[in-house]
């Protein structure tokens, strides 16, 4: 190879190598988007039995082509106490064999399909109505991208064998098979795609560029770095018990590959001598060395969660209150459980409001200055988890959201927005008139404790209500919420009107207590205008029930 042409041959093998990294992400894209949140329920439905857990971790991650998607989504099953240690272990003992599907139909020789798929894909994602049929125009592209990018480097790395430095790497790579591990865990992790990193390793085997012994190794550390990932980058600085299925999952692979390199001496040769083709017996180590290590681990994964319980203790002292527990950073990559999980981060905020109010009456009814303090320091952990929770959600990547996530999305954002702002009414206005009465040692009549037991008590339940109905969206529920705000505007005018009454008649004192109670039902009302806004609104929006306005129609009134 002359030597002008070998640094364009390189960039067009990364080139290559880019188009079928992006080719995978496509086809992972359009399923999560797709049958993402379907394929959560139906993971979540079968985290019963280890062999159904297994089954399920097959098929979902065959359809996604993610272990790693799938890894997340059990893992947060697993970490909030929804499903055992023993079946989440399970479906990822499947997840890993799921994977290997795609790289055994990609070894066969589909070159031909390439136009096909990609002319299928594009009419179905430029004229597709429904979304659902937009996503499967995604996945089709993805396809065609991967089959096109393994023909191009097919075609590249043939000359590859000819260039002397490449030979004296290759040397060395075919003399350590540790290093192999090494070069290809590392690859597979910075790509984040045991597939992609598995069908290149085939491509290089096919053409003779690496030799079959050191290709079998690179399988087994593609194998380890797919590992790495969620055990890295989803649990920084938490709960040592929720890394236990990522953790489990990496110690499984590592005694694989261990096991594997001391085996390779027997298994590489007779492996070559039984399929000839170097692609196919790359593909059969991938899919033989996972049903391998599932057929070992299955049977013991009772103990082997007992020792994961013991290595990986829960953490028992109290965490920060401000620190979100749910953000998984690791599932930003999939949208349909960093959804979920910023959803259940954002009920958190409605205990912490329900906390608030419930100190806010304490404080009204004792004289108990700690309340006090106690609900506005709740008030800065509510505002650090809002802010926590909108960056979280803004920084999802917009081309792998579909539809129902960008609703649900702005849902959250709402429902986190006006809960802050029902926070600040509380800490700002609730509290303040607490404090007054606290710094003048004035005792409410009984009349007033009692009202004020009863419309915070009243609060408190609307925002439960407000989270069931934000988990939920039950129609019936949000009606109900929403007919809470003209209660309150009921409540108001009322005081509004017998504050006038008392000030005409010239009662002073009654005035006076009438423009603080007036105050104090004004803040209560705005905050449960926050909380009907937070819930119900986005369900009677979403159902074609909230009106656009309750002025009528300017044409109408002009006739009039």
């Amino acid at each position: 190879m002359p030597g002008t042409e070998f640094p364009v041959t390189l960039l067009n093998l990364a080139g290559s190598i880019a188009l079928l990294l992006w080719g995978v992400r496509m086809v992972q894209t359009g399923i999560q988007r797709g049958f993402g949140a379907r394929l959560r329920v139906a993971l979540g439905a079968a985290l019963r039995t280890p062999a159904k857990a297994f089954l399920t971790g097959l098929g979902v991650t065959a359809i996604l082509q993610s272990s790693t998607a799938t890894g997340l989504m059990v893992s947060g099953f697993a970490a909030g106490g929804l499903v055992d240690l023993v079946p989440a272990l399970a479906v990822m003992l499947g997840a890993n064999v799921g994977t290997t599907l795609i790289v055994q139909l990609l070894s066969l020789d589909l070159s031909a399909a390439t136009p096909a798929l990609i002319l299928l894909g594009v009419m179905m994602f430029r004229r597709g109505q429904e979304t659902r049929t937009r996503d499967l125009g995604r996945v089709a592209i993805g396809l065609g991208l991967m089959l096109l990018a393994l023909h191009q480097l097919l075609d590249l790395v043939t000359p590859f064998e000819d260039a002397p430095s490449l030979r004296l790497l290759l040397g060395t790579v075919a003399t350590e098979p540790v290093l192999d591990v090494v070069l290809a865990a590392g690859l597979t992790w910075a790509a984040h795609s045991s597939v992609a990193i598995v069908l290149l390793i085939m491509s290089l085997a096919a053409k003779g560029v690496v030799p079959p012994h050191a290709a079998f190794a690179l399988v087994l550390g593609a194998n380890l770095g797919t590992a790495l990932n969620p055990l890295l980058e989803g649990s920084e600085g938490g709960d040592a018990a929720s890394r236990r299925v990522p953790a489990g999952n990496l110690g499984t692979r590592l005694v694989g590959v261990v096991l594997g390199l001391a085996a390779l001496p027997w298994v590489g040769p007779w492996l070559v001598t039984i399929e000839p083709d170097a692609a196919r017996a790359v593909a059969d180590l991938h899919l033989a060395f996972n049903l391998v290590l599932a057929g070992v681990f299955f049977p013991f994964l009772r103990q082997y969660a007992a020792l994961l319980r013991r290595l990986l203790p829960a953490r028992v002292e109290a965490a920060d209150p401000s620190r979100p527990l749910y953000l998984d950073e690791a599932a930003r990559e999939t949208p349909v459980v960093a959804v979920g999980a910023a959803a259940r981060e954002a009920l958190r905020l409605a205990d912490m409001l329900e906390a608030m109010l419930l100190a806010a009456r304490e404080a009204f009814l004792r004289e108990d200055r700690k309340r006090v303090t106690e609900a506005r320091r709740m008030d800065d952990v509510l505002d650090k988890l809002t802010t926590a929770i909108k960056a979280y959600l803004t920084g999802l990547d917009p081309e792998a959201v579909s539809d129902s996530d960008h609703r649900r999305i702005g849902d959250i954002l709402a429902f986190a927005t006006n809960l802050e702002s029902a926070s600040d009414v509380v800490s700002r206005n609730l509290l303040a008139h607490a404090a007054r009465r606290l710094k003048r040692n004035l005792i409410l009549p009984p009349a007033q404790a009692a009202e004020i037991t009863t419309l915070i008590g009243r609060l408190v339940a609307n925002v439960r209500a407000a989270a069931a109905v934000f988990l939920t969206e039950d129609l019936r529920a949000a009606r109900l919420l929403a007919a809470e705000k003209e209660a309150f505007r009921d409540l108001e005018a009322d005081a509004t009107e017998a504050h006038f009454a008392a000030i005409a008649a010239g009662k002073s004192d009654e005035a006076e207590a009438g423009a603080w109670r007036l105050g104090l039902l004004r803040d209560l009302k705005r905050i449960n205008a926050h909380l009907v806004e937070a819930a119900a609104y986005p369900v009677l929006k979403t159902q074609g029930e909230l009106l656009p306005t309750r002025l009528r129609d300017i044409e109408d009134a002009a006739q009039d």
